[in-house]
């Protein structure tokens, strides 16, 4: 029992490094000895059930750190009062632990074998890939090496989950030398300074097209009167118009409001489409905003509407991948109110739309979209110039998960070498370069407008073209390097 309980504490250890590796500490450097407590505890239990037990305390405390938001979200937004929040959120952090369970009971049967370093590295990225696919995204462990600018080179060719194996593999090469396994074992890690041979990141460099990003700063919880709304829309009008029409300066490409953070019913309010139209009319430039559209069932859809500088509606982006307790509840959790207050469920949208501007094209992802690489990849394979995330971060308070949230865009500018404009309500609101780096950011939590600089692209990285190849080949092998580790014992066995 001793032994179990020191084994738990290297887990939580492990936790505790991981949740400090992302904001609201941003300790990044942290990331390549994060795992390695855990594995070393994984290493020194031999029962599966036990091993399971410790990875599953391990990705409580985890998810409880990283995604302690979520709380205030279920509370405030949810209308669920703190018990009810607390209540919600600690049940998702048990659930989401699975995952690191799942993991410990796997790797436990690796940890042994003279090739456990990558085939652990390899497990890891694929139980990583499966998050999305099995209810919620959120920080996998490579976008810690965003500022790192060797370890990013990986971006384009194997995406965020390449960078994920980095760190494990060396997390693993530091657990078995605390091990004191055998060198030959080690000698996987060389591979870590071929790094250096892959192309350098794109140099910083001005942009040379402008955009007009809209910052509106709206509470959410704001009960809209009609004067009030009317009131709101001429100021986010104006705004938009000082910023585009400024006397001598360059004629932007596109004037941005942030994911619907207000009413804004482009197809259903003649009032506010009327003016939408004016606005792209009297600037003679494209408008993107976010709206509220409806499915021929009258099911609401998130989406993104882009007007010409004609005033005629052009393309309609809805969004695909909703949030949970957000845009839909899941079946778990159904006694959950909703934080928006439409009347049923989003319905999601069927395919990646692009929003033609001139000559070039923009794909409009929407907030929760940038968790998932598979999707955004999609936009700029399907021919998007540049990247525009609308976004609505509003909803996070005061939190650290507006900075994750930024996080793990840059990313995905990085995976794809596309410029990124974030246009949000209330912060934060940047210019992201095909590097991803921050350009230019404007100050968060007030009603403001600016003009952010970018490049249109058109270049096809591999991680754009062939996606998640290195995640689920990660998954596949890794799991018949289980099979093949246990393959002994069965024939022993019979």
């Amino acid at each position: 029992m001793k032994s179990f309980m020191w084994n738990l504490l290297l887990a939580v250890l492990s936790a505790i490094l991981l949740i400090l590796i992302f904001p609201r500490f941003s300790f990044a450097w942290l990331a390549p000895f994060a795992l390695a407590p855990l594995l070393i505890a994984l290493a020194r239990e031999p029962r599966p059930l036990r091993r399971a037990l410790v990875g599953g305390a391990a990705g409580i405390v985890y998810w409880f750190g990283v995604c302690y938001w979520i709380q205030f979200v279920l509370a405030y937004h949810g209308g669920m009062g703190e018990a009810g929040g607390w209540a919600s959120f600690l049940l998702f952090c048990v659930l989401k632990a699975l995952h690191m369970a799942l993991f410990a009971w796997l790797a436990g049967y690796l940890m042994p074998r003279p090739w456990a370093v990558p085939a652990v590295a390899a497990l890891w990225v694929g139980i990583e890939r499966t998050h999305g696919p099995l209810g919620f995204a959120w920080m996998a462990l490579g976008n810690a090496a965003i500022d790192m600018g060797v370890l990013m080179r990986l971006a384009p060719y194997v995406g965020v989950y390449g960078i994920s194996f980095a760190f494990a593999l060396l997390a693993a090469t530091l657990a078995f030398m605390a091990l004191r396994r055998p060198r030959r074992q080690l000698l996987y890690v060389v591979a870590i300074p071929g790094l250096f041979l892959l192309p350098q990141l794109p140099r910083p460099e001005p942009g040379r097209e402008e955009l007009v990003s809209v910052q509106p700063n709206i509470a959410l919880d704001e009960e809209w009167k009609a004067p009030a709304f009317m009131a709101l829309r001429q100021q986010l009008a104006y705004l938009s118009t000082e910023a585009a029409l400024r006397p001598g300066e360059k004629k932007p490409e596109l004037i941005v409001w942030p994911e619907v953070p207000a009413p804004f019913y482009y197809e259903s309010d003649p009032d506010f489409a009327r003016e939408a139209d004016s606005l792209a009319r009297v600037t003679r430039t494209y408008f993107l905003f976010g709206t509220v559209a409806f499915t021929a069932d009258r099911a609401p859809l998130n989406s993104a509407q882009l007007i010409s500088p004609e005033g005629k509606p052009v393309a309609r982006y809805d969004k695909m991948f909703l949030v949970p307790f957000g845009e839909f509840v899941p079946p778990l959790f159904g006694w959950v109110n909703k934080i928006t207050k439409e009347a049923g469920d989003f319905a999601p949208g069927r395919q990646v739309v692009l929003a033609p501007v001139g000559e070039h094209k923009v794909g409009p992802f929407i907030c929760y979209e940038s968790v998932f690489p598979h999707l955004v990849r999609r936009f700029a394979l399907a021919g998007a110039d540049v990247f525009v995330n609308l976004s609505n971060d509003g909803y996070f308070g005061r939190t650290a998960a507006r900075e994750q949230h930024l996080l793990i865009a840059r990313m995905r500018a990085a995976e794809n070498r596309r410029w990124m404009i974030r246009s949000t309500n209330d912060g934060i609101s940047v210019s992201i370069d095909p590097a991803g780096r921050i350009r230019r950011q404007l100050e968060p939590n007030v009603r403001t407008a600016g003009r952010f600089g970018f490049n249109y692209e058109s270049s096809i990285t591999p991680y754009t073209r062939y996606g998640d190849w290195f995640a689920w080949g990660c998954l596949a092998l890794s799991l018949f390097a289980v099979a093949a580790s246990q393959w002994p014992s069965y024939r022993k066995g019979r």
